[in-house]
């Protein structure tokens, strides 16, 4: 590939990185073709951090050249201090204990199950997750206060992921 191109596709790239943050999209993917045995293969992707300014990432693969370049602007070091510890490190998180979909009340027009602040016993149902359209109402493991509620009403859930913080 010519300097000519290189610096050409440079500033594609980065034309194509103000794109994706001037139209708040998450991922874009380009081939460009400049002959036969040439082309230029492009995918621009921007993960978003919880509370923390965005990463974008930016991956070249130039075929047949064997020249790959990597671009990575990371958040700065004062946002990166400022995010929260992550809730499933917290010993009084309660994971999900399967993959499904997240209910914090009975029925639609149902007071909730759990609010901040409320206590509760061993067993008590802090919410239910339905997979495979079975409604299973997950149980305090231990008696006492709802710190946090980490989930949304019809949110999806891993296998894993803290519902509440209960201390």
């Amino acid at each position: 590939m010519s300097k000519k191109n290189h610096d050409a596709d440079v500033a594609f790239i980065q034309a194509l990185a103000e794109l994706l943050r001037e139209n708040d999209l998450t991922e874009l993917q380009v081939k460009r073709e400049y002959g036969e045995d040439d082309s230029l293969n492009v995918r621009v992707s921007r993960h978003m951090a919880q509370h923390v300014s965005a990463a974008q990432t930016v991956a070249v693969a130039a075929a047949p050249a064997p020249a790959a370049a990597q671009v990575t602007a990371a958040p700065t070091p004062a946002a990166a201090a400022a995010a929260p510890a992550d809730p499933a490190d917290d010993p009084g998180a309660v994971p999900s204990p399967m993959v499904g979909t997240v209910y914090l009340q009975a029925e639609p027009d149902a007071p909730s199950f759990i609010s901040v602040g409320q206590s509760v016993n061993e067993g008590d149902t802090l919410l239910i997750v339905e997979a495979m359209k079975t409604m299973n109402h997950i149980p305090a493991p231990r008696a006492g206060t709802i710190k946090r509620i980490l989930v949304d009403d019809g949110a999806a859930v891993e296998f894993g992921t803290p519902l509440v913080i209960l201390e």
